[in-house]
């Protein structure tokens, strides 16, 4: 995509995001061969602070493609930032609801088009108390089934001196490492042609998943943990449970 393609709105945001990365980080790029340079594809990185789309967005933007995140529609109602969110073609989304599918709907006609969508697969920061990923919602494996576009797994470590969701404490010191990787696609063949059951759907995601976790186990130079974790849930007594990856909602 060409830079003088962009427009007044995602020129404005790249001024306003660009500097702000320039002062707050000092930024590693790993594997930014992997990002398609065209067509629509489907991007996945993990999620453990509130900063994680800056360096995310940046990085899509450096591999040549313009970032189109989905995320909540509750961030449209804030002033300002969400007038900028449609300026820059962002896409959002009401969970459990009819307006669900029609943000699918959305996002399968800008896979068409040849955007390259983000899409965070837990749906939220991860809770896991050592910031691995979590198990993913199947909003991801979804829009692969649907339009056979390619899953780019991406891993992002450092935000976490920024932003850390286990304090929510947030520093504003300059200069702090990050790193952003992204993978090969992730090889979804298998599944590919089947009618998208919790099964199929289940088994996508957690491919996807293991897929981000491996390279954000590279990126942190430890082992990963065997499991994902999970959020906890209420069952319908009102008692705790634990939320399992097929009863997830996508």
């Amino acid at each position: 995509m060409g830079r003088r393609k962009l427009g007044f709105w995602r020129r404005l945001s790249v001024w306003l995001v660009v500097p702000t990365l320039w002062i707050l980080t000092r930024r590693t790029w790993r594997g930014i061969e992997n990002v398609p340079a065209g067509g629509g594809v489907i991007i996945t990185p993990n999620h453990m602070s509130q900063f994680d789309p800056l360096p995310v967005a940046y990085y899509v933007y450096r591999a040549g493609r313009w970032p189109r995140f989905l995320a909540k529609a509750s961030i449209w109602k804030i002033p300002v930032i969400g007038f900028l969110l449609t300026r820059t073609w962002q896409i959002p989304v009401v969970r459990g609801s009819v307006e669900a599918a029609r943000s699918l709907d959305t996002l399968v006609d800008a896979i068409h088009q040849g955007a390259a969508v983000i899409i965070y697969p837990e749906g939220t920061t991860t809770r896991d108390p050592d910031l691995w990923p979590m198990t993913g919602k199947t909003g991801a494996a979804r829009l692969a089934l649907v339009t056979g576009a390619p899953v780019i797994p991406m891993a992002t470590w450092g935000t976490q001196g920024i932003h850390d969701v286990r304090t929510n404490k947030v520093s504003l010191r300059p200069r702090r490492p990050i790193s952003v990787a992204a993978g090969k696609p992730v090889d979804l063949s298998r599944w590919l042609g089947h009618a998208p059951s919790r099964t199929v759907l289940a088994q996508m995601t957690e491919a996807i998943q293991l897929a981000g976790r491996d390279l954000l186990a590279d990126l942190r130079d430890e082992p990963a943990p065997a499991a994902f974790y999970s959020l906890p849930t209420r069952r319908a007594d009102g008692a705790s449970g634990t939320t399992s990856e097929t009863e997830q909602p996508a």
